[in-house]
């Protein structure tokens, strides 16, 4: 066999096709007679609809149909299919395709202009007028949870969702005979995801096929077509859905929005094929955001700085409705104890319904929130012990040798909570060796001589990732001889075509160039559930490699037939099976895959099944864990609370590497979203009106390359030993740690001044009001 091609440096398939524009995003797409839809979206973040008039709209030119919820059927006069369920949800509520009484939000959808383009849909959209009756809305989560506090909807008796628990050990105890208890209160930011490509859909009807195809920027084609399906009251058969080139996810387009039933009811209603394209105005007051979260803890510990116990509350807010059902909240949970063998945990969570836009998860979903809980009360330790802070985490890490670890915590289904494998302190003196972190005090006094501020922060995670249950795959040797790949799961830049083809190119010794590997498409062989959660590489890729090894196993065990030779005497080589060392003693596999499609009449070889292909799901029954330690240093302008992001350092460790090109992107991206949610994202909303104050990119602000620090990177393969390729997830691996990181760093810089930081995002403004209070006295 040739060079291998898993864990080398391969470029990206998919750039030739993206960065020539040649890629086909669902706005690229020209159907004969689409037509397109614009959205009346409220105003108001609380109100009753006193009534709609549409009249002037459908007046319009151009204008086919002006719709509210009456006007779009039966079947649509019920609220959305809970996408997932949970015992310990209290109030139910999804939203309805179009608001039916009640808005609970600025920005859910209330009305639908479909016209012959998306500028006379616009124009007839502010033709609507609608009619509210305004009623108290509540922003602030913890506003939400008091006794008699307005609520989110009309008629419900409060505004919890759920309470949640996430308990193993004795807390309690713990905590009463610790010889050292700290306390501390810690502010989350609410925050946008901000893909590129924002949210679009185009449905179709074949009438004559009562077939419904609905291409969508997704990152879950078939859990839509599954939720379209049951809303429908259709066969999941009659439903295709396609997810084409998708211009990044980050987790919210892994949702079932009303925007999809809507399209997919004015397709069929009108007989005609009908697009919808998010701008970006409508991404701010309709995606899924992240969530504003407010936590109390408690962390007991030795005097050495040993852990015995956490016991901390979450009030979170989770938007107007539970379009996730509880998942967010609950990844907020999990991750606890993290990377430290912390004997005690109690940490219980009461999600609120407000009224803002829902949120779900986004990068890292809960996990970055429960790594900066982690990491600050590291920090607190550290610096209530004066304690080296790095030493404080080598004393708590889970150690080498207690792989496999199990936490004590079960996961909601029963599953105990086992780390497969890692060396957390290893990873961790990677990153302290990087970025000088034994000389640095020496680093910091010099800074001060030329009148510089600068910190020092550290930050450790894990991670739980390819999540279970499934990802398909599906490897066929077509008559051509080459090797095509098939997968439910889709991409949003991550390079999945390029990692489906490495795997599989190394079982038929060709070029990963000559593997065709087709995603995202519901009439695929293969089931997929959804890409999130840093799940894709080691699911379906573990499932692309089963698929190719029986492939070839089949390709073997036919050649040994027509080459007279025994299977274990057999080698393939460039696409050909050959005699071990008699090279010319082949047969090629286009030829096996000839005589296994074989033709009427023409009998298939006794024993095998038709094609030269096999569909394989790599089914794990738990996560695989990835890890690592971020460094960074930070420069504060003390007259103007300016961050100045100097260097930045990562260890991480995500099993083997299928791409080392690939992963440094997806860790120097996650890097980059953490220094967003950091220093500058914050989704603000009037406490009082509901009215989101944050609606554009000058308002809310991205970080820039102007910003970026150079980012490092240290690399640690620990193989997993519950996949064949011994992967683990890396995608969410640079944000979740990076939040606690760089604010650690802030507060290190801080420290002559006494600042406390337990809040992000940090603007310079708020910087300047937590020094300016320390330097007064005030709390």
């Amino acid at each position: 066999m040739g060079v291998k091609n898993v864990g080398a440096v391969v470029q990206r398939l998919e750039d030739p096709r993206l960065l020539t524009g040649r890629g086909r995003y669902t706005d690229d797409m020209l159907l004969p007679g689409m037509l397109e839809m614009a959205f009346v979206r409220a105003s108001e973040a609380h109100a009753l609809i006193r009534s709609i008039d549409v009249a002037a709209a459908r007046a319009a030119p151009g204008v086919l149909a002006v719709w509210t919820l009456a006007d779009l059927g039966a079947a649509a006069q019920k609220p959305m299919v809970q996408s997932y369920p949970h015992p310990a949800i209290r109030q139910n509520r999804t939203q309805y395709p179009l608001a039916k009484d009640e808005v609970c939000y600025v920005g859910e959808a209330l009305a639908v202009v479909v016209a012959e383009n998306r500028y006379l849909a616009e124009d007839a959209a502010q033709l609507v007028a609608v009619d509210y009756e305004t009623l108290p809305a509540v922003i602030d989560a913890r506003d939400a949870a008091r006794t008699g506090a307005a609520t989110a909807h009309r008629g419900a008796s409060d505004n919890l969702a759920a309470t949640l628990a996430w308990k193993f050990g004795d807390a309690a105890a713990a905590l009463a005979r610790a010889p050292h208890v700290f306390r501390e209160s810690y502010f989350q930011h609410r925050g946008a995801p901000h893909s590129m490509e924002g949210r679009a859909v185009i449905a179709q009807h074949d009438a004559a096929l009562d077939q419904l195809t609905l291409w969508s920027a997704s990152q879950s084609p078939f859990l839509v077509r599954r939720f379209l399906a049951q809303y429908l009251n259709r066969e999941e058969s009659a439903i295709r859905v396609i997810a084409p080139d998708v211009g990044g996810g980050f987790g919210p387009k892994a949702g079932h929005y009303p925007e999809e039933l809507v399209a997919a009811l004015a397709a069929i209603k009108l007989g005609r094929p009908v697009k919808w394209i998010e701008d970006r105005r409508e991404h701010f007051l309709s995606t899924t955001q992240q969530r504003d979260q407010w936590w109390e803890v408690e962390v007991a510990c030795e005097a050495d700085g040993r852990l015995l116990a956490l016991r901390a509350h979450c009030v979170h807010d989770n938007g107007a409705y539970l379009p996730y059902g509880l998942l967010l909240p609950l990844t907020s949970l999990g991750p606890f104890p993290g990377a430290y063998a912390i004997p005690s945990v109690e940490v219980t969570l009461a999600c609120l319904f407000t009224n803002a836009v829902p949120t779900t998860p986004i990068r890292g979903a809960g996990r970055p929130n429960a790594a900066f809980v982690l990491e600050r009360s590291l920090d607190t330790v550290a610096r209530n012990l004066g304690l080296d802070r790095a030493q404080v985490r080598r004393s708590n890490f889970v150690r080498k040798d207690q792989f496999p670890y199990a936490t004590g915590a079960r996961l909601p289904n029963g599953v105990a909570v086992q780390y497969d494998s890692g060396d957390y302190a290893a990873c961790l003196e990677m990153a302290l060796k990087a970025s000088g972190y034994a000389a640095f005090e020496a680093k910091r006094a010099a800074a001060a001589k030329d009148g510089r501020t600068i910190g020092l922060g550290l930050a450790s995670y894990n991670e739980d990732t390819g999540l279970p249950p499934y990802e398909g795959a599906t490897v066929r040797v077509l008559p051509s001889g080459r090797i095509c790949v098939e997968l439910g799961s889709c991409a949003q830049g991550q390079g999945l075509e390029t990692i489906a083809a490495q795997i599989a190119a190394d079982q038929f010794d060709v070029d990963p160039q000559e593997v065709i590997v087709k995603t995202g498409d519901t009439a695929l062989a293969a089931l997929a559930l959804s890409t999130v959660g840093s799940r894709v590489a080691s699911t379906a890729g573990p499932s692309v490699h089963l698929a190719a090894m029986e492939v070839r196993a089949k390709a073997v065990r036919l050649a040994a037939l027509q080459l007279e030779a025994a299977e274990t005497d057999l080698e393939i080589t460039r696409g050909a099976v050959h005699i071990a060392g008699v090279p010319d003693r082949k047969v090629m596999l286009a030829d096996l895959a000839k005589r296994l499609v074989a033709g009427v009449n023409v009998p298939l070889p006794q024993g095998f099944a038709p094609g030269l292909e096999a569909t394989a799901y790599h089914t794990p029954e738990r996560a695989v864990y990835a890890n690592g330690s971020n460094a960074a240093e930070v420069q504060v302008d003390l007259d103007t609370g300016a961050v100045t992001l100097l260097d930045y350092w990562v260890a991480h460790d995500c099993g083997n590497l299928i791409n080392p090109m690939l992963v440094e992107g997806q860790i120097i991206g996650g890097v980059v979203h953490g220094i967003g949610n950091a220093l500058f994202e914050h989704m603000k909303y009037d406490r009082e009106s509901g009215q989101p104050l944050t609606t554009n990119l000058g308002e809310y602000l991205l970080p820039l390359a102007t910003e970026m620090p150079r980012i490092h990177l240290e690399h640690m393969q620990t193989p997993s030993p519950l996949n064949a390729l011994g992967v683990k997830g890396a995608g969410e691996g640079g944000t979740i740690p990076g939040i606690a990181c760089i604010v650690s760093a802030i507060e290190d810089a801080l420290k002559p001044l006494g600042v406390k930081v337990n809040e992000y995002p940090l603007s310079p403004e708020r910087l300047l009001e937590l020094i300016d209070a320390q330097r007064e006295g005030k709390p």
